[in-house]
């Protein structure tokens, strides 16, 4: 039965209501995702949480191969002066570098730093590759590590180093990589709303927050249950800024030699903390079904009893032939604590197996989105299962989708702004000049920032609420993590 300790350990999550954070890491301990490192800063993925990883590196890596893009690797330690070559890029990122002095007792001729992000190591191998407009265009992607010397800590969320893809492209006109740049964000919304049934807004940064180094930055945004904004994916259009820095030139098809035009965009482990902190609850986690590392779990009830055993194993080996299945024939648990305990973990489907089930030839199922409790038949329970799942993401989009539109607020006062950031934090639809000392003051007196220019414009009002003047852009503004 298992003693008391591990009896109450399911039991044992702050309610988010009370404290949002405590609940986040009780959640994130107890479900097995993660653990804190003795490095500073760092995090260890425990499987479970590697597992949802590993989904979204699937569902994501499909995606970029089929919009032509291949992967490969490039180096983890970069020459100082590579980063120094990218005067905006280098100051974007000098406080975040960690730095490699010493090989072994020498110290280096020249640092080197560990990729915070990898652009100048990229392009300097482009500006090998790139010659003609017939080795255009170059799409590359990287599943890798990066680096960044984070003052704060939130296991997948900010840490020191973190797992991310990024990819890196170039072309030969400004027309194919500002196409490029969207087109990567499409691929992430996909990800983020047909995968992980997280409702996302798409837009464009402002000059203050966009990319080092970029001419643009697009962002795709969503709200996290307690009424605040992640930056889930960035796609960049780099302009001919890296070109130009790293000489990635071209002989076009005019005989007139060129630089090229180059983007880059990323999606990253932080996505795992979106998924926690979009879909759970006091209970746990509540795994999206595409991306969950187990979609469905079997429990035996009275498996002492004979065929109960047999049965629940036959049921699993057919479903494992679809879904990510595990059976859990543990017997020093009860079955009360296994159900606390598998949605916790955010299991989307359970099903009970008992001998009563048997005699009738159904199996018993409970939901982790809603814990609606109902009877399958055995038979055709592959294609069932299927169904089931698929209502489940739905479910759980659209029950984000409202938590993001009863905590999003349109209003062109100053004032009410600043009332709803303190007391009803969500996002806010209103107007802006476009000056950044407008945005600095929204900083400044709120704590919120501008989380994009929508693609979907709407006509507010005419003036921005900030400063009074003529109002160029709908923005949506929040606190972010």
């Amino acid at each position: 039965m298992g003693n008391k300790k591990e009896q109450e350990f399911v039991k044992e999550i702050t309610p988010m209501e009370e404290d949002f954070s405590q609940w986040y890491t009780d959640v994130i301990l107890k479900t097995d995702m993660v653990d804190y490192a003795p490095v500073k800063g760092c995090m260890v993925i425990k499987p479970y949480g590697y597992g949802v990883w590993e989904g979204i590196q699937r569902v994501a890596d499909k995606r970029f191969k089929e919009t032509g893009h291949k992967n490969a690797y490039f180096p983890l330690l970069i020459p100082e002066s590579f980063l120094k070559k990218e005067a905006d890029h280098f100051e974007g990122f000098a406080p975040e570098v960690l730095w490699v002095t010493h090989g072994g007792n020498e110290e280096l001729a020249e640092k080197l730093f560990i990729r915070p992000t990898s652009e100048t190591i990229i392009c300097t191998m482009y500006s090998k590759w790139v010659q003609s407009y017939r080795d255009l265009p170059v799409l590359i992607n990287q599943w890798a590590n990066v680096v960044r010397w984070e003052k704060t800590i939130r296991p997948f969320l900010r840490t020191a180093e973190f797992l991310w893809q990024e990819g890196h492209t170039v072309h030969a006109t400004e027309e194919e990589a500002q196409e490029e740049t969207l087109k990567m964000l499409e691929v992430y919304r996909q990800v983020a709303e047909d995968e992980l049934a997280m409702p996302v807004i798409l837009g464009q940064k402002s000059e203050k927050e966009k990319f080092a180094g970029a001419n643009k930055t697009y962002t795709m945004e969503a709200m996290m249950h307690d009424g605040k904004a992640l930056q889930a994916g960035t796609s960049h259009n780099l302009g001919q800024n890296f070109a130009k820095m790293f000489d990635i030139q071209f002989l076009d098809k005019d005989g007139v030699r060129k630089y090229a035009w180059s983007t880059s965009w990323g999606i990253s482990t932080r996505l795992i903390g979106g998924i926690i902190m979009v879909h759970g609850d006091n209970r746990g986690l509540k795994m999206p079904p595409r991306v969950a590392p187990i979609q469905v779990v079997v429990l035996p009830i009275a498996f002492h009893k004979e065929g109960v055993l047999d049965k629940a194993m036959e049921i699993k080996n057919e479903l494992a032939k679809n879904f990510r299945v595990e059976l859990d024939d543990r017997d020093t648990y009860s079955s009360g604590w296994k159900f606390n305990y598998w949605e916790m973990k955010g299991v989307p489907l359970r099903l009970e197996i008992g001998p009563k089930d048997i005699e009738l030839g159904q199996v018993t199922a409970v939901r982790r989105d809603t814990l609606e409790k109902f009877t399958l038949p055995m038979e055709g329970l592959t294609e069932k299962v299927g169904e089931i799942l698929d209502d489940i993401h739905q479910t759980m989009f659209n029950t984000a989708l409202k938590n993001r539109e009863q905590k999003t607020y349109t209003t062109t006062d100053y004032e009410e702004i600043k009332k709803i950031m303190k007391e009803n934090p969500g996002f806010v639809k209103t107007m802006w000049c476009g000056s950044r000392e407008c945005e600095d003051k929204l900083k400044e007196e709120t704590g919120a920032t501008i989380r994009c220019m929508p693609f979907e414009q709407e006509h507010l009002g005419d003036t921005c609420p900030f400063c009074g003047k003529k109002a160029e852009h709908m923005i949506y503004i929040a606190k972010a993590y």
